[in-house]
């Protein structure tokens, strides 16, 4: 019952404080609005460029070549294949991740050891590439330094994290 009146009440305390402060709350609103917009219209171009990344490197077999690539690496060390999709393209994007993810818990299940990975993988890494594009154009960073490296260190911790804790919990 409280989550139904939560929003307009955070609505209403903006609201009456604004009012106290004697802040003209519509057209500070509509000032934030515009930047916002602007903001958007700033980004649309990085973003633009990763999509066009993400479908060249799918539909060009570059995807499928490092799959090749990697499977009898993660064949060696017991690293189930089903979920080397994921892992490959979480830091990338996260709606193809979270498409991966939903095809593999309706193939095995959501209780099954690999539907519990992928969740897991899910929740444990992020979309480094698109948070880089998105917020270091945001605010026009060109150089990225060594973002890029620390995020995809991260991913590949959080991936290592997931098996190694569904495989202790869940196997």
């Amino acid at each position: 019952m409280i989550s139904i009146w939560l929003i307009p009440g955070v609505i209403l305390v903006v609201l009456v404080t604004a009012t106290v402060k004697r802040i003209p709350a519509y057209e500070v609103f509509v000032e934030g609005s515009k930047e916002g917009l602007n903001i958007a219209v700033s980004l649309l171009p990085f973003l633009l460029g990763m999509m066009v990344s993400i479908a060249i490197f799918q539909a060009s077999g570059a995807m499928n070549a490092v799959l090749s690539f990697l499977t009898p690496f993660t064949n060696l060390i017991g690293f189930p294949k089903e979920v080397l999709p994921l892992a490959i393209v979480r830091p990338i994007s996260g709606t193809a991740a979270l498409s991966m993810t939903t095809e593999v818990i309706r193939t095995f299940g959501p209780d099954s050891f690999i539907g519990q990975l992928a969740s897991t993988m899910q929740g444990s890494t992020d979309t480094t590439l698109y948070i880089i594009t998105v917020y270091f154009g945001a605010v026009g960073i060109k150089r990225m330094g060594d973002a890029l490296k620390v995020g995809l260190l991260a991913d590949l911790a959080g991936i290592i994290a997931s098996v190694v804790i569904v495989t202790l919990l869940f196997s």
